[in-house]
């Protein structure tokens, strides 16, 4: 693990493989001609977020972290992800969040296991249950949304891809005008699947 500041944002997640990633952006990009009134998620930026961490870690907390999400990789298997759909949270009618869904049987455990992780090391309880989903974009206003809202219905099952999943990964993000800019902390690689 990398020198670390006192305090910082932080979060553990999930890429998806290069080939799924420029499935998405794809489509994403005929969506972007749709919705201006969307804040995109820049590509090289899409990740399952496993846990938020907080806004300001401090830096110890982190270090106990570390340890832990190395005891989880050193027990954890790869795996596939398929990605599948678009949507948005709570729903097409009222969208906050645009995403696209992830289907895999171990994410669900793996989350699990990271949220426990978490509250062993001091961390409170994620209040939401975990929704395995690659955050797209955030909806700013709804003032032109039907046009977006039929594109993303008619993406509603989509095929993208389906990727190995053999990492996991602690990233720092600081929030910047233009958009979160993201730093690797730590790569916790997963043993190679049977």
């Amino acid at each position: 693990m990398r020198a670390l500041p006192d305090r910082l944002r932080a979060f553990v997640a999930l890429r998806m493989n290069a080939a799924t990633e420029a499935a998405i952006a794809s489509v994403v990009q005929e969506l972007r001609e749709h919705g201006s009134g969307v804040a995109w998620v820049q590509s090289g930026h899409l990740h399952l977020t496993l846990r938020f961490l907080g806004g300001a870690v401090p830096s110890a907390m982190i270090t106990l972290v570390d340890h832990a999400l190395d005891r989880i990789a050193a027990t954890t298997s790869s795996f596939p992800v398929h990605t599948r759909g678009t949507g948005a949270f709570p729903n097409l009618d009222r969208p906050r969040v645009l995403w696209i869904g992830l289907l895999g049987e171990p994410l669900k455990e793996l989350a699990g296991r990271v949220e426990a992780a978490a509250r062993e090391c001091g961390f409170a309880p994620e209040p939401r249950p975990f929704a395995p989903h690659l955050t797209i974009g955030r909806v700013r206003h709804l003032r032109g949304w039907a046009p977006l809202r039929e594109l993303l219905a008619q993406h509603v099952n989509h095929e993208f891809g389906e990727s190995l999943v053999d990492s996991m990964i602690l990233y720092q993000s600081e929030l910047r005008p233009g958009g979160s800019a993201y730093e690797v902390v730590a790569r916790y690689p997963f043993r190679p699947s049977a």
